[in-house]
């Protein structure tokens, strides 16, 4: 950048970028949540209940593909060609997904919506470590945090209203314009980065990826029938009964004999033993993204099913931590450049831990419901402030050059941490349904709090001092000749949440559907995936 200087994300050299960022992101957050919205009409239009649970979890195993992909092509060419190519496949996918005849069809649509929403963050946190100084890095991410606010607010109801307007295709065809032209505007500046000065020999191989992806497809399926319940797995419809615990259990290790050797290959190296530095970073998100939307998946449910109160008053506790995200990331964004970053990661974690209590504790018939309400609102507080400073230290500690590297590997993370959380408090949901709705979830309320336990546990390997004063990675000729015209390429990092928010229904989904064989909890779960994450 010329003279290392930004004056702001909303400078005259920086103002289209910034805005086209925010608004692609807005766009496609309100996706996220359309979806969960609409999804009971398309699936009775479509008469594929059996496959309603894959329609989102088909989207987090996509996002897995793009987010190796994109963050492997971001460090050779730099971010503009994968982010182009993330949108397209988006596009592509909302279109598919809107002329679906079927929701096998449907399903392929939204594979290539999550390979898409994938990319986006892996060039977000590239870029943003290329282009931003310390404090600036902070303050993209609180803006990109904000885009989450007005879809949160008014997304589900305005994709209702338009399904019950105009037919629930619209709600994905009629994003395809505004998606394509927000997305572009940001393009020109993405070019002028160009790739890194320098790159390092290691690089993610799309094959490891695929393999991630197809080891936590199988986990996902082996925790389903290791409860009891029947799936659709590669065509073949296996029935319940006392062969599907094994069968199960099975699944569950070939899954992870199919995807743990390449997803070591796909973490710094001491990842999943905690080593000091980037690779503890990376461990903590994980654990962190298991621990709350673990607890968010079934918070709307607990208040629906469990205190039999109105999906309208559950959307208060949806709402409340959609908007306390928000206010986190900008809290965050000010106590940077004081503050450690490992510092507010604890407390974010502490308050995360804190809403998961007050949810355990509204479960009793003698507590106010408002508790819950307040409760999660707080841990919506907690993730703000945690959430983003783990981005900022990633970007610290990444090799020059190899941010794309680091940041898709942040990404795995986020997804993976997401969708073992739902699908391992889902099982657990799903087996008491029949018996105790209150006890399986306060199972799943209570795995999620042990695992946010290991994280804060974690946070001492975390690297010390503030991220603030980080200067902006040189990225190369392309970019010096560039000036600042990237500075604020912070794409994706919100789109994180998109991708989380995703990963988030596609696990509470297919559990919502199991239960429903159970205990009718389907529908409760609907409301329970629109937590809004996230995205940053």
């Amino acid at each position: 950048m010329r003279g290392g200087q930004v004056r702001g994300l909303w400078a005259p050299q920086t103002r289209a970028l910034t805005a086209g960022l925010v608004l692609t992101i807005t766009f496609v957050a309100s996706e996220a949540l359309a979806v969960v919205t609409v999804m009971p009409v398309v699936a009775r239009d479509l008469g594929g209940f059996r496959l309603y649970g894959w329609v989102f979890s088909a989207f987090m195993l996509g996002s897995v593909v793009g987010i190796v992909a994109a963050g492997r092509e971001a460090d050779r060419r730099g971010p503009a060609i994968p982010f182009v190519a993330g949108l397209v496949l988006f596009e592509a996918g909302l279109a598919i997904a809107g002329f679906a005849p079927s929701m096998a069809v449907l399903v392929a649509g939204r594979t290539l919506q999550g390979i898409g929403a994938g990319a986006v963050p892996a060039v977000a946190y590239a870029s943003i470590g290329r282009s931003l100084a310390g404090s600036l890095r902070a303050r993209m991410m609180a803006v990109l945090s904000t885009a989450w606010v007005a879809p949160g607010l008014v997304g589900p109801a305005i994709a209702a209203e338009v399904a019950r307007a105009f037919g629930w295709r619209w709600v994905f065809l009629g994003l395809l314009p505004v998606v394509a032209i927000t997305g572009l505007v940001a393009v020109p500046a993405l070019i002028r980065l160009g790739p890194p000065a320098a790159r390092g020999a290691a690089e993610h191989r799309l094959i490891d990826g695929i393999a991630v992806a197809a080891g936590a497809a199988m986990i996902l399926s082996g925790l389903t029938l290791a409860v009891g319940s029947g799936i659709v797995l590669a065509g073949l419809t296996l029935a319940a009964g006392s062969g599907t615990v094994l069968a199960g259990g099975g699944l569950i290790a070939a899954g992870l004999a199919v995807g743990f050797p390449p997803l070591r290959r796909l973490v710094p190296a001491g990842t999943l033993t905690a080593r000091r530095g980037l690779p503890a970073t990376i461990l903590t998100r994980g654990l962190l993204t298991f621990a709350f939307f673990g607890a968010d998946a079934y918070v709307t449910l607990s208040i629906t099913g469990v205190r039999h109160r109105s999906p309208v008053v559950a959307g208060i506790a949806v709402t409340g931590a959609t908007l306390a995200w928000t206010a986190g990331a900008w809290v965050q964004a000010r106590l940077n450049e004081r503050w450690e970053a490992r510092r507010l990661v604890r407390i974010g974690l502490a308050v995360v831990l804190a809403g998961i209590g007050g949810m355990i504790l509204v479960l009793q018939p003698g507590v106010p419901v408002a508790v819950g309400l307040t409760a999660w609102t707080v841990a919506g507080l907690g993730m703000g402030l945690a959430y983003a400073p783990i981005s900022l230290l990633m970007l610290r500690e990444a090799p020059p050059g190899r941010e794309g590297w680091a940041s898709a590997s942040l990404n795995l993370a986020d997804v993976l941490g997401t969708a073992i959380g739902i699908g391992v408090g889902g099982a657990a949901v799903t087996a008491a349904a029949g018996r105790s709705l209150h006890l399986g979830v306060t199972a799943a309320f209570a795995i999620a709090a042990a695992v946010g336990v290991a994280a804060l546990t974690l946070t001492r390997r975390l690297p010390t001092g503030s991220t603030a004063a980080l200067p902006p990675v040189v990225a190369g000729p392309a970019a010096a000749r560039a000036g600042s015209g990237l500075a604020e390429s912070g794409t994706g990092l919100a789109e994180r949440r998109t991708a989380v928010t995703g990963q988030e229904t596609g696990l509470a989904e297919p559990v919502a559907e199991l239960a429903e064989s159970a205990g009718g909890l389907a529908g409760r779960q609907d409301g329970v995936s629109r937590r809004r994450a996230r995205r940053s």
